[in-house]
């Protein structure tokens, strides 16, 4: 004999099944009022002041923190074959106390004698007292007429920062990145002509059906945006990261804009209030002091870069230089945290980008380069604008509802072939004392109307809708 009992249990394993798709831990709430620091994602290495004690710095990123006047040293075992670019990501907490031009960070390659590969690169704060993340790479390049630095051996990559006696005495996070370039088959590709980057800049998209941004804390986060028109808010103080990908042949033309402020009493002007900062796929700096004024009718930061070529590495301007690979462009937006009598609760901002030229082949490396590579899927999220995290939430939540809706097609077929057999086996038998023409219920059970499931599935579509980042 079937009772009611079995009814309500396979309408309740429906009911589980169809909160299936609801997942701890999908949706998060963002704090309005605290600027967020850089999100590392390495694992800790701590550099020594002395090449005998300095920690092997491998392939990949790593974290480390550095104080006022301190040098940290790192020890990278190199062959002769390959190139080696070591970058240095400082980043200050927001608010902390910091001096454009006297607080910098310098990184460089030296070889065992202490000579210094290259050059060694330096970066400042431009925001008059605003900190935000600061970086740039040094390189130990192979060939290319170069002498020194060319056998293998032993090398160290040396940090250092500096500050003046006003500035903050606080540690400051830095992320070291080590990427390895493989020499290229064959003859190396000629140089362009240098002033390519003398032409005119174009007019920038003006679409105005704006799609969302999703600005990142630092480079592991950034959010991916293309050709278009993205909206976004930023908060003084604040730096929001963005990535773009760009491939061989092709160039940047981009703007950064704020809006006219609301109507306010100030009339003071921001100096040095929005800044749009470039960096290529291995963190070294395009453009790092590219930053406008505001007095509240609206400024826009732009940038028109070279194309990508490989032999800009033979260019003489640094900005032309830097445009040396395919892959991942990053952009730096920082608000000065002086905006804030404009923009108390954040401002407006819009990014204004298009990747122009055709995409071309790239230099015939000897091994692949994923960093230097760009894929569908890579363009395929700068048209969506997903973030890294958002792309993966939506991807596991769309498996698991396409394995929730396809296990519940076959429960529910299974359960309605049950249930009939169990209402003909009924009519047969005994009934159980309860309303006429229902199924029976235990003693002390109470008659449950059963919910429609189209109620129960359109419940659980709500709450399984992908999260929007921040």
């Amino acid at each position: 004999m079937v009772t009611g009992r079995g009814t309500n249990a396979g309408l309740a394993v429906l009911a589980a099944l169809a909160m299936v798709t609801v997942m701890p831990g999908t949706v998060g709430v963002a704090s309005a009022e605290d600027v967020p620091s850089y999100k590392t994602a390495a694992p800790r290495i701590s550099g020594t002041a002395d090449t005998a004690h300095a920690p092997e710095l491998e392939p990949g990123l790593h974290t480390d923190v550095i104080g006022r006047g301190e040098t940290k040293i790192y020890a990278v075992p190199l062959d002769a074959e390959n190139s080696g670019y070591f970058s240095a990501v400082a980043a200050p907490k927001p608010g902390s106390k910091v001096e454009n031009i006297k607080d910098k960070l310098t990184v460089k390659v030296q070889d065992r004698e202490g000579i210094t590969c290259g050059s060694e690169s330096s970066q400042y704060f431009h925001a008059e007292g605003t900190a935000y993340p600061i970086g740039d790479y040094a390189s130990r390049e192979i060939g290319g007429g170069r002498t020194e630095c060319q056998k293998a051996g032993p090398y160290y990559v040396v940090v250092t920062r500096e500050g003046s006696a006003t500035s903050g005495t606080g540690d400051w996070p830095i992320e070291l990145g080590y990427i390895k370039e493989p020499p290229v088959k064959g003859s190396t590709p000629s140089p362009p002509p240098e002033d390519s980057s003398s032409t005119v800049t174009p007019a920038p998209p003006s679409a105005t059906d704006k799609r969302r941004a999703h600005g990142g804390t630092g480079f592991n986060d950034a959010g991916a945006i293309g050709t278009g028109v993205w909206n976004d808010r930023i908060r003084p103080g604040e730096t929001r990261f963005y990535k773009v990908p760009v491939d061989w042949g092709q160039r940047l033309n981009l703007s950064a804009e704020l809006p006219n402020a609301p109507s306010s009493s100030s009339s003071s002007m921001v100096s040095h209030a929005l800044g749009l900062n470039i960096f290529n796929p291995a963190r070294g700096a395009v453009v790092e002091d590219n930053f406008v004024s505001y007095y509240g009718k609206g400024a826009s930061a732009e940038k028109y870069t070279d194309p990508v070529e490989y032999a800009n590495r033979f260019r003489t301007t640094e900005m032309a230089k830097a445009m040396r690979f395919a892959g991942w462009y990053y952009l730096e937006v920082t608000l000065n945290s002086a905006a804030r009598q404009y923009f108390p609760q954040g401002a407006d901002l819009t990014l204004r980008v298009d990747v122009r030229g055709s995409a071309k082949p790239g230099p015939a490396y000897t091994a692949p380069v994923p960093k230097f590579t760009v894929t569908d899927q890579d363009r395929e999220a700068a048209r969506t604008g997903r973030t890294p995290q958002e792309a993966e939430s939506s991807g596991t939540l769309r498996t698991v509802a396409y394995a929730g809706i396809g296990t519940g097609v076959v429960l529910l077929t299974g359960l309605g072939a049950w249930t009939l057999v169990a209402r003909r086996r009924a009519a047969g038998a005994p009934a159980v004392p309860g309303t006429p023409g229902t199924a029976g219920t235990l003693p002390g059970q109470a008659q449950q109307p059963p919910q429609p499931l189209e109620a129960q599935q359109g419940d659980s579509t709500q709450q399984a809708r992908s999260p929007r980042g921040w």
